[in-house]
C-alpha cells in the first residue's frame, strides 16, 4: 500500500531522525549529530509550527518512509525544508507527492517564489529539485557545522519570467530539453525535426547554457503554476561591426500553457534585456504562418523578407521562412 501523506507530530522524532540518518549515510562525510547541531528534531512538528509552516510525514504500516516542511521567509517567499525520503522508496514517486503537498500550501498561503537548500554533495536530491522546475539560484552556502557542509540554492517563482545565469541555466537543461522535444514533436520550427530524441535536446541545452556562460547570449525561462513552461534567448551577434545587433531564437511554450500570453511576455522581457545592453536591432527568422510569425506581426516586428522552401517539415514537405527585424530605443543600464 502507497504511504499515506499526514501532518507531522513531535511525537514522530525518532522515526525522523532515523530517516535523515538513513539519508544522510549515503554520503561520506556527512555527519547527523542530533544534540549538538540539531536539537530541533526533537519537536520538529513544533518548530515549524512557531514559524508559521507546516512539517508532513508519509506514513505506510506505521513506519514514516519521508518527509517535508515549509515555512515562510518573508511576505512572499516561502522555503521547502527537510526534504527526504527512506532510500528503498526512491524512485517510487513519493517524493513528487511530498513536494506537491508542501508547494501547494505554501502557494495557498500566498507564496509567490519558492526556494531550497541542498548540500553539494547530494547529487541526486539535484536532479529531483531540477527535474520539479528548481534552478540554481545565488552563490553556495557554507554552514560552519561538522559535516563542513556547502550548500547549492535553489528557487523557482510560482509564476514570472527570469534571465538564467550560468548556474541557473545549467541546472535548468533537463526541464528545456523536455519542453523542447515537446514543441518539435508537436510541429514547432525551431531547426529540429521530429521524433527529437532526448540526449539530442540535453545536448543542445548544454551548449547553450555554456554559451550563457561565455556571454554569448541571455537565456529566460517562463513558469507557470510553479512550472517551466516557456523559453527564449537572445543571441550576441559576434560581428565587429554588429555590437548593436542580437537574434532571437528557441521562442518556445509548453502546449499547456500557449493562449496564456506566455510567448508575448517572453518577447517583451526580451526586448527589454536587449535594450539594456545597448542592442538595438533585433531579427527573428520563423516558418511563415506559424505562432511566431503571427506574434511579430502583432507586436509591430517588420518584415524582411521570405525564402521560400528554406526549412522541411516533419512530412518533408518545403516551407517558406520569413525574417523579421525590430528596432528598439537605445536604453543601456
Amino acid at each position: 500500500m502507497p504511504p499515506s501523506i499526514r501532518p507531522g507530530r513531535d511525537t514522530d522524532a525518532d522515526s525522523l531522525i532515523a530517516l535523515i540518518g538513513a539519508c544522510w549515510r549515503q554520503y561520506p562525510g556527512v555527519i547527523l549529530d542530533v544534540d549538538a547541531e540539531l536539537p530541533e528534531l526533537r519537536a520538529l512538528a513544533s518548530h515549524y509550527a512557531g514559524k508559521g509552516g507546516m512539517l508532513w510525514v508519509a506514513e505506510a504500516d506505521g513506519r514514516i518512509d519521508g518527509m517535508i516542511a515549509t515555512v515562510p521567509y518573508d511576505g512572499h517567499a516561502w522555503e521547502i525544508c527537510r526534504v527526504y525520503v527512506q532510500p528503498s522508496r526512491h524512485g517510487s514517486g513519493l517524493g513528487p507527492r511530498l513536494l506537491a503537498v508542501a508547494e501547494a500550501f505554501a502557494r495557498e498561503a500566498g507564496a509567490v517564489r519558492l526556494f531550497l537548500w541542498s548540500d553539494t554533495r547530494f547529487d541526486r536530491a539535484h536532479r529531483f529539485y531540477e527535474k520539479h522546475h528548481y534552478v540554481r539560484q545565488g552563490p553556495i552556502r557554507v554552514l560552519d557545522d561538522l559535516s563542513n557542509s556547502l550548500e547549492f540554492g535553489y528557487a523557482k517563482p510560482v509564476a514570472g519570467i527570469e534571465v538564467l545565469d550560468a548556474a541557473a541555466a545549467a541546472s535548468a537543461v533537463r526541464p528545456l530539453a523536455a519542453l523542447l522535444s515537446a514543441c518539435v514533436d508537436s510541429g514547432a520550427s525551431v531547426s529540429f525535426l521530429p521524433p527529437l530524441a532526448a540526449d539530442t535536446s540535453l545536448a543542445f541545452w548544454k551548449r547553450m547554457a555554456a554559451g550563457v556562460a561565455a556571454g554569448e547570449r541571455i537565456l529566460l525561462a517562463a513558469w507557470q503554476d510553479a512550472r517551466l513552461v516557456g523559453t527564449a534567448m537572445l543571441v550576441f551577434s559576434a560581428a565587429p561591426n554588429q555590437p548593436h545587433c542580437a537574434d532571437v531564437q528557441m521562442l518556445l511554450v509548453d502546449a499547456g500553457a500557449r493562449r496564456r500570453g506566455v510567448a508575448r511576455a517572453l518577447m517583451q522581457h526580451l526586448e527589454a534585456e536587449a535594450g539594456q545592453r545597448g542592442r538595438t536591432l533585433l531579427t527573428l527568422q520563423t516558418r511563415a504562418g506559424d505562432e511566431a510569425d503571427l506574434l511579430c506581426r502583432s507586436a509591430a516586428w517588420q518584415e524582411a523578407g521570405r525564402i521560400p522552401g528554406f526549412t522541411m517539415n516533419a512530412r518533408g514537405e518545403a516551407c517558406d521562412s520569413v525574417l523579421f527585424w525590430k528596432r528598439l530605443p537605445y536604453c543601456n543600464r
